[in-house]
């Protein structure tokens, strides 16, 4: 949670600066690592990003001990961050990239509360 932590406020800093490419990156790896810190819980990692997803949504979304907005922020910010860093002509909006910040936020939260 520490990582996700970390990445969470790297990707403020970036917003607040203009740099909203950057900051959806960071705030999808604050929540990729903040999914698998709740892994982890149960000795389960995965090497890949969509194979941490895919566990993420296995174990805890489906069964309901996370909310489905969870899942639909981490898919969505791994779409977003795919987007800003590997596609030539996107660029991200302030509006984007506060709106990945939001559901990052939400995300940590709700997995934090989970970590204990």
């Amino acid at each position: 949670m520490e990582k996700a932590e970390r990445a969470y406020a790297d990707g403020k800093r970036l917003q607040d600066a203009g740099s909203y490419e950057g900051a959806v990156n960071r705030y999808y790896y604050a929540a990729f690592h903040a999914a698998r810190a709740l892994l982890a819980t149960r000795g389960l990692d995965a090497a890949k990003h969509k194979g941490v997803i895919s566990l993420f949504n296995r174990e805890f979304v489906k069964p309901g001990i996370v909310s489905k907005e969870a899942s639909k922020t981490l898919t969505a910010c791994f779409a977003k961050r795919s987007e800003a860093d590997y596609d030539d002509f996107v660029t991200i909006s302030h509006d984007e990239a506060e709106a990945v910040r939001v559901g990052v936020r939400s995300l940590i939260d709700e997995v934090a509360r989970l970590v204990g």
